[in-house]
């Protein structure tokens, strides 16, 4: 008899609710358990799994992983899927392997390249992969140049912190002054140079941004699954132009997305983005970890997170190819059960009565009891 597999994913996106229900479908029909850990207990990640607890706060890089090395072992994890403290905690590899956990994360060498955008640019050039022209800026003066240069030569200036993911803190320079056309409608990512001129100004630290050309649709983000050997098994192009979602098998966006994953080590799962600079297709950014839409590719008839915990355990699924490629789609939000407020849900055994929820959050498994629903992920829609 197979036994079952244990996956922990900690301070995961929302949306990962579907990395999980597409390891409990697996095509090997392999039960499997999974644990999640948030520091927000409305994250519907936790409702969705089988076990279920609240992270500590304030715990430093190393304390996390000492944190991280006692789940594994208390809850007899196989497979751990890091997100937050991904750097620290693939530091310690080798300490999560001899307590029986696989973590399902590149190499530390692989993770230190894309932590810092600039030393990431400066490494895929290296290797023959086109990237827009960037400037690294921590003060006005260097920000002023910088958006100077890229306005001389037509194109809108952006920038971002050096280092984050997510898209947190982009945003793109204009010159027209603040007026009350920027008080209606929705909140957009223009902002005024002068403000950030004087914000910079009034800041008691420096700061450490990317400012480079606003990059043109079409974004092409390029699904990797990459084994330990560093060869990929998979590599699917999600494209995006406006709300507009679909899929692509063209070299011009997974030749270099290969290259990437080959020449880093970004075993596992990574996400790999381009879009346009002029006519040709330039590196965007670089994830070590799944993205948020991988479930996506299950439009075309690919499941990557169970593919991914199959190399995690040793067992490789071969080079994939997915049988077809989906219609084009859109991506609407949808309601998803949240735990009960004083207690998560429980998963009593068959013979045991569900616990009542009498006490404050603790370290406790979590079931299929019904739960209020609130619309914090996305699904994904045929146009």
């Amino acid at each position: 008899m197979v036994s079952r597999v244990r996956v922990w994913l900690n301070r995961t996106y929302a949306e990962n609710v579907f990395f999980m229900d597409q390891l409990r479908r697996n095509p090997s029909d392999r039960a499997v358990e999974i644990h999640a850990t948030h520091g927000d207990p409305d994250s519907p990640v936790l409702a969705a799994a089988d076990t279920a607890e609240l992270e500590p706060e304030n715990l430093s890089p190393a304390g996390y992983v000492e944190y991280a090395l006692d789940q594994c072992a208390r809850r007899g994890v196989d497979v751990f899927v890091p997100r937050l403290h991904q750097s620290a905690i693939v530091a310690h590899r080798a300490e999560f392997e001899a307590a029986g956990t696989a973590v399902l994360a590149p190499p530390p060498e692989a993770v230190a390249v894309f932590h810092d955008k600039v030393i990431a640019y400066e490494a895929v050039q290296a290797i023959g992969v086109p990237v827009p022209p960037w400037w690294r800026v921590r003060s006005g003066d260097e920000l002023v140049a910088a958006v100077e240069e890229l306005e001389a030569g037509g194109h809108k200036a952006c920038f971002k912190p050096a280092s984050g993911a997510g898209g947190v803190g982009f945003r793109v320079i204009t010159r027209s002054p603040f007026s009350l056309m920027n008080l209606g409608g929705f909140p957009s990512p223009y902002v005024q140079l002068d403000l950030v001129l004087d914000a910079l100004r009034r800041a008691e630290e420096p700061v450490d941004w990317l400012v480079m050309p606003r990059l043109e649709q079409p974004e092409v983000s390029v699904d990797c699954l990459t084994g330990p050997d560093s060869r990929v098994r998979l590599a699917v192009g999600r494209t995006k132009n406006g709300r507009r979602r679909g899929f692509t098998l063209n070299e011009q966006w997974l030749d270099p997305a290969r290259r990437i994953a080959e020449g880093f080590g970004l075993h596992y799962l990574s996400n790999i983005q381009f879009r346009m600079y002029g006519d040709r297709p330039v590196l965007m950014d670089v994830n070590t970890r799944p993205a948020g839409g991988l479930h996506q590719l299950s439009l075309c008839g690919v499941n990557a997170p169970w593919a991914a915990v199959q190399l995690a355990l040793g067992e490789d699924p071969g080079e994939m190819v997915p049988p077809f490629l989906g219609q084009d789609y859109t991506v609407v939000s949808g309601p998803r059960p949240l735990r009960p407020v004083s207690l998560p849900q429980q998963r009593p055994e068959a013979t045991e009565p569900l616990p009542e929820a009498t006490e404050p959050l603790p370290a406790v498994p979590v079931d299929s009891v019904e739960a209020p629903a609130q619309s914090t992920t996305v699904e994904a829609l045929p146009l």
